[in-house]
């Protein structure tokens, strides 16, 4: 792979185009599918929208969930709404594709089990949480399956742009065709991806293949946009004292892409449609 990658990087061999809607997600099932949320914007956002304090440990403990792995979306797959009374949101991500991850790993060394890097539209049906979250057991069917880009690109393709375990990337989504968020994922990511990986490995080793997500990409300046509805619902909440945004309905479609400093596509876009079961 990597010596056809170099021909086609000097221009010794053709490449041929393709149709993302054509690819199922770059691992379509995987061991295991770990989610952070290393935003701490989003985390103080969203728990307000549901009435909840953050953890007191908000700045030193990341929090993780631990997501479906039989079932990964391809990029352009629709999203089926089984129930609109759910809430469906989407959450736009970066995440990183793990090597064999020994148990004890530290963050200084974690880097040594990046392998890949992509991104993933985490759905999430935000009026289930509550009562799920109510019993102290986590998420589970709050959380659907998970939609990743068409493209998954090894770190050093990002160049300075991949930084101390955080991609210094604009991730833009698009809401029913208006740019609704264009945030930076690097600067505010309060867990690196090495804080991440040393915090799930405390206890256990990670096989190949392990999927790590960053949480929503969230900014404190406001003109940056969103990620999920979630956060455009709490800032309703904040100015007018109550939510307009409604969650998605059938029809609606988001289109998540990101792009390097000099406006490149790096991943190809995830672009899906809510429709009926």
């Amino acid at each position: 792979m990597r010596a056809v990658a170099d021909r086609l990087e000097r221009g010794a061999q053709d490449g041929v185009p393709i149709d993302p809607a054509r690819l199922a997600a770059p691992l379509p099932r995987t061991y295991e599918w770990v989610d952070g949320s290393a935003f701490l914007n989003h985390v103080i956002l969203v728990r307000k929208a549901r009435g909840a304090e953050p953890p007191k440990t908000l700045e030193t403990d990341p929090l993780i969930y631990q997501g479906g792995s039989g079932d990964m979306l391809g990029p352009c797959d629709p999203i089926e709404l089984r129930d609109p009374a759910w809430g469906l949101d989407f959450e736009s991500e970066v995440c990183v594709v793990l090597g064999d991850t020994p148990v004890g790993t530290k963050a200084s060394k974690a880097g040594n089990y990046v392998r890949l890097l992509m991104l993933a539209n985490d759905c999430t049906l935000r009026n289930l949480i509550p009562d799920e979250l109510a019993k102290s057991f986590g998420f589970f069917q709050s959380k659907p399956a998970t939609a990743f880009s068409p493209f998954a690109i090894t770190p050093d393709e990002l160049r300075g742009e991949w930084r101390d375990g955080r991609a210094y990337i604009r991730v833009r989504s698009t809401y029913n065709g208006t740019i609704v968020g264009d945030c930076e994922a690097g600067p505010e990511m309060h867990f690196s991806f090495f804080d991440l990986i040393q915090h799930i490995a405390k206890t256990r080793r990670f096989a190949a293949g392990t999927i790590l997500g960053s949480g929503t990409v969230s900014n404190a300046d406001r003109a940056r946009g969103i990620s999920c509805l979630a956060e455009r619902r709490m800032i309703e909440i904040i100015e007018g004292g109550k939510p307009v945004t409604p969650f998605m309905a059938v029809g609606d479609r988001i289109r998540i892409e990101a792009v390097d400093s000099i406006g490149t596509s790096l991943f190809g876009a995830i672009d899906q449609q809510v429709v009926a079961p």
